[in-house]
């Protein structure tokens, strides 16, 4: 397995790139191998500075990096030399098996949508994000950013794509799909959510539970995955880095709060493309990096790519 990081995406690349994918690489089995792709000489200087063998890394020269404030997917397009550029390539031939970035966020998306592709049959893709339970493990919230406007047909693909990923990653056998509503009632909701749960009622495609409410959402007792559209999404997100950030203040030391950490999970992967793409936090420090990679190592493993093309396709 090839799991390459483009080393010169986030706001303290390369060095907290790099750091992380040494701490990532001294925990990493022998067959997984770190592909690096960025400046060459500063990776071997960062790597010597912490006395690691920058040998263990196949690392692919570029010095040239889509920086955080350009313009996605014109930068795409005119930077070809670029570390982002040249990893979906690396992608795209089936020289690496997942790429991982804390880069441009809309760049890796370029890339995703125009050279990895959607698979056949997926409306429009989606990233989730873990959210910590306080009875212990997690659910999954999906989407949470990339699709704000959603069709109810959008969102039910989104029950088949969580109901996958908490089987085959989280391990649930039979994962119960909830959709985030302002009511558990039945006919409560917007437009949007009341088509949602027409089309998701009586599906023989997962295990649809019903309506969840907001209150619910930081207990699995319920359910294993909360389906919603990318603009709520990312609200509860958002909401919840800010509680984090409000208790650190606070100087509150509290083992459940600390779940909230973006840190501990690293990045998301694209669900719904053909080929295994993790994005990360721009701020992500090194173990940020290293649980990156863990992900990525993970999604690769799981087969998910494989597993939704057979549902979709």
């Amino acid at each position: 397995m090839r799991i390459a990081l483009d080393v010169m995406g986030g706001d303290y690349a390369p060095r907290a790139a790099v750091s992380g994918a040494i701490m990532a690489r001294k925990e990493m089995p022998d067959n997984v191998e770190i592909v690096l792709i960025g400046d060459k000489e500063k990776i071997k200087s960062i790597a010597l500075e912490e006395d690691f063998d920058p040998a263990s890394f196949d690392i692919i020269h570029t010095t040239e990096a889509i920086e955080m404030g350009e313009h996605p997917s014109k930068a795409f397009s005119q930077k070809q030399n670029s570390s982002i550029v040249l990893g979906f390539g690396l992608l795209r031939e089936g020289k690496i098996d997942a790429l991982a970035s804390a880069g441009n966020t809309g760049a890796m998306m370029a890339g995703s949508m125009f050279v990895i592709k959607s698979i056949p049959g997926v409306i429009r893709p989606t990233i989730s994000a873990e959210v910590p339970s306080y009875s212990g493990g997690s659910s999954l919230l999906l989407d949470v950013g990339i699709n704000p406007d959603c069709r109810p047909d959008v969102l039910y693909q989104y029950g088949v794509i969580g109901s996958l990923y908490s089987k085959y990653v989280f391990k649930k056998e039979n994962p119960r799909i909830a959709l985030l509503n302002i009511g558990a009632e039945e006919e409560k909701g917007n437009l949007l959510t009341k088509g949602t749960h027409d089309l998701m009622k009586g599906t023989q495609e997962f295990n649809f539970i019903g309506n969840i409410e907001g209150t619910d959402l930081f207990s699995n007792e319920k359910a294993d995955v909360i389906v919603c559209d990318g603009f709520i999404g990312n609200i509860v997100l958002k909401e919840a880095e800010a509680f984090y950030k409000l208790i650190k203040k606070r100087n509150i030391e509290d083992e459940f709060f600390e779940r909230f950490n973006f840190v501990n999970y690293g990045g998301t992967p694209i669900l719904g493309i053909n080929k295994p793409v993790v994005i990360g936090h721009g701020i992500s420090n090194a173990i940020a990096i290293k649980n990156m990679l863990f992900n990525s190592r993970d999604f690769v493993d799981a087969q998910l790519t494989e597993k939704f093309k057979e549902v979709f396709e």
